[in-house]
C-alpha cells in the first residue's frame, strides 16, 4: 500500500554566490498529489527538486521522504561504456532482487521470511516490472538493443530510455525535471496517461502547459508575491495564470495607492516641521499654548502614521523580464530546398520554399528526421541528394545549447541579452557555466536574433524556456516578418501554430537521431552576437 507515501520539507533553503535560490519552502506531498513547480528561469526549480531528491545538501531546512524515489533530470549524465542494458538493469534491480529473495525463502521455507518478501515483492509489483519496461520503452520509442552504448544515442533518445526505466520502477516518489522535453504525441499521451495513475507522489518541473493542466493536482508557484512567500495554487495552469494576472494587478495597485499616501503624508510632515522651524507662533490670545500644543501633537500624529505605514508597505513588484524581440526585416523569397535525403535520417519528398513573412509547422513522430531537415535547411548537413539555396541570413536554434567558453559571461557573448529581455541583473554578468538551464536556453535565443536573420528556423524552441517566455516567443513568431521553420511537440505551441502551413515527416527510424546533435550543433550558440 503506498497510503504511507509523502515528502515534506521543513524552510528548506539554498543558496549560491548570488543569494538563495530555494528561500525558506515548507510544504507536503502526500500519495496521489501531482505538484507541478513552475516559474521564470532561474528561480530555483531544479534545485528544488535536487534537494527533494537530496542529490544537493540544503543550507538549512530538512527534506523528509516516505517511499522510494526516481529522479529524471533535464540532462542526463552517463558513464563511458554505459549501454542501455545497463541503465535498465539498475532500474530493475529492485524487482528481480525482491524475487530472488522470495525463491530463497521458499527453499528451504521460511515462513517469516518468506511472508515479507511476498508482500515487498507484491507492493513493489515485482512480478511485471519487465512487462512494465518493453511497454514503455516502446511507447516512448526507446526501445534500442540492450547493447547500445549510450554515447552513440542522442541526447533525445538517452533521455527517453532514462524515462521509459523511471516509469518502469514504479517508485513510490516520482522527480521529474522537464519531462516532456524530446518526446512526441504519442510519448507524452502515454506519459500522462501513467502520471494520472500514480498512485504515489509526483513531483514535476514543466514548461508543458498542457500536462500542467490534465496531471498536476496543485501548482508550486516560486515567482515573487505580494508577502515574499512562495505559494501552492489548486487546479490546472489555466487557472493559475488567471489568479496571477489578478494577484499581480492588486500588488501593483495597492503598492501605487501606499507609495501615494505615503508621498501625502511626507509632505505634511515637511510642512509642519518647516512651520516649527520658522518660528511659527500662533497670534495673540486665549488658548495659544494648547494651539502650540495641538500643531506639535498633529505632526507627531502624522509622523507616527507615515512610519506604521512603512513599516507596513508591501515592497514593489519586481518587473518581470519581458521578451522584446527585434524587428527582423526580411523581403522577398529566402529560402528554397528541392526533395532531400539523408540516408538513414531523413527522406522529404516534396521541395520547401519560404518568403519573407512565411510560417511552416514541421510535425512528425520522434525519429522521423524533423531535426535533420532544420540543420539541412540551415546549411550544417549536407544532404546525399537534393539542394538548399539561401537568399538570407539563416540561424538556427538547435534542441540542446553548447557554448564553447562556460568562463565567458552573458555580457560578453551577447551585450543585447538584457535589451532583448532574455537576461537581467546578475545573470548578465555571471559565467555561462553558472547559469541554468533555462537561462542559457535564453543567452542562446538572445544570440540568434541579435544576428537579425532573415530565416529562423527553431528546433523544439520551448525546451528549459519558462511559461511567460514560450507565451511571448509565440507571440513573437506571429508577428514577425522573418521567414520561420518550427519543429515542436508542445501540444499548446502546434494549437497556437495550426493556422501555418505544414509539413509531415512520416517513415521514421530510430537510427535518424543518432549524432544529429553532435554532427550539427547549435549554429550560433557559440560565438558572440552582434552589437
Amino acid at each position: 500500500m503506498r497510503s504511507h507515501v509523502h515528502l515534506t520539507t521543513q524552510d528548506l533553503t539554498r543558496g549560491y554566490e548570488a543569494g538563495p535560490v530555494v528561500d525558506g519552502i515548507s510544504l507536503t506531498v502526500s500519495a496521489g498529489q501531482r505538484l507541478g513547480i513552475i516559474g521564470e528561469n532561474g528561480r530555483g526549480k531544479t534545485t528544488l527538486l535536487r534537494l527533494l531528491s537530496e542529490d544537493l545538501v540544503p543550507d538549512q531546512g530538512t527534506v523528509t521522504r516516505h517511499g522510494s524515489l526516481s529522479l529524471v533530470r533535464q540532462e542526463m549524465p552517463f558513464h563511458e561504456g554505459e549501454t542501455v542494458g545497463d541503465l535498465l538493469s539498475e532500474a530493475l534491480r529492485e524487482s528481480r532482487q525482491a524475487l530472488s529473495e522470495l525463491d530463497s525463502a521458499a527453499e528451504p521455507f521460511d515462513e517469516q521470511r518468506y511472508s515479507e518478501a511476498l508482500a515487498h515483492a507484491e507492493n513493489i509489483e515485482a512480478w511485471d516490472a519487465e512487462r512494465r519496461a518493453d511497454i514503455a520503452l516502446k511507447a516512448l520509442d526507446a526501445d534500442h538493443d540492450r547493447a547500445t552504448e549510450l554515447a552513440r544515442l542522442s541526447v533525445g533518445q538517452r533521455y527517453r530510455v532514462r524515462l521509459a526505466c523511471l516509469l518502469a520502477e514504479r517508485a513510490d516518489v516520482l522527480l521529474l525535471d522537464e519531462p516532456t522535453n524530446h518526446l512526441d504525441a504519442g510519448a507524452l499521451a502515454f506519459l500522462t496517461e501513467r502520471l494520472q495513475q500514480h498512485h504515489g507522489v509526483v513531483v514535476l518541473v514543466s514548461h508543458d502547459r498542457t500536462l500542467l493542466d490534465e496531471v498536476c493536482t496543485q501548482l508550486l508557484d516560486l515567482d515573487p508575491a505580494p508577502d515574499g512567500e512562495v505559494h501552492l495554487h489548486g487546479g490546472g495552469y489555466r487557472a493559475f495564470k488567471e489568479a496571477k494576472r489578478a494577484e499581480r494587478q492588486r500588488w501593483e495597485q495597492r503598492f501605487a495607492q501606499e507609495a501615494a499616501e505615503h508621498d501625502e503624508l511626507a509632505e505634511k510632515v515637511e510642512s509642519a516641521q518647516s512651520r516649527l522651524r520658522d518660528g511659527w507662533r500662533p497670534p495673540k490670545g486665549t488658548g495659544k499654548h494648547q494651539r502650540t500644543t495641538r500643531a506639535a501633537n498633529k505632526m507627531r500624529n502624522v509622523a507616527r502614521r507615515l512610519e506604521e505605514l512603512d513599516g507596513q508597505r508591501v515592497d514593489a513588484p519586481p518587473p518581470p523580464l519581458r521578451f522584446t524581440p527585434p524587428e527582423l526585416e526580411a523581403s522577398g523569397d529566402l529560402l528554397h530546398a528541392t526533395p532531400l535525403a539523408v540516408p538513414g535520417r531523413l527522406e522529404l519528398t516534396e521541395p520547401i520554399s519560404l518568403s519573407a513573412g512565411e510560417k511552416l509547422l514541421v510535425t512528425g513522430p520522434n525519429g522521423a528526421g524533423k531535426s535533420t531537415l532544420l540543420t539541412v535547411l540551415a546549411g550544417r548537413v549536407e544532404p546525399a541528394s537534393g539542394t538548399v539555396h539561401h537568399a538570407g541570413r539563416v540561424a538556427l536554434l538547435a534542441q540542446e545549447s553548447a557554448f564553447e567558453n562556460e568562463d565567458a559571461t552573458a555580457a560578453q557573448l551577447c551585450p543585447r541579452a538584457g535589451e532583448l529581455g532574455l537576461l537581467g541583473g546578475k545573470d548578465l554578468t555571471r559565467p555561462v557555466g553558472r547559469l541554468s538551464t533555462g537561462q542559457r536556453r535564453r543567452l542562446e535565443l538572445a544570440i540568434l536574433l541579435s544576428g537579425s536573420p532573415h530565416v529562423l528556423l527553431l528546433d523544439e524552441p520551448t525546451n528549459h524556456l519558462s511559461i511567460a517566455l514560450v507565451d511571448e516567443l509565440t507571440e513573437a513568431l506571429h508577428r514577425t516578418r522573418a521567414a520561420v521553420a518550427v519543429a515542436t511537440h508542445d501540444r499548446q505551441m502546434r494549437t497556437d501554430f495550426a493556422s501555418w502551413r505544414s509539413v509531415t515527416l512520416d517513415s521514421p527510424s530510430r537510427s535518424n537521431e543518432t549524432s544529429v546533435a553532435s554532427e550539427a550543433g547549435p549554429l550560433l550558440s557559440t560565438g558572440r552576437c552582434a552589437r
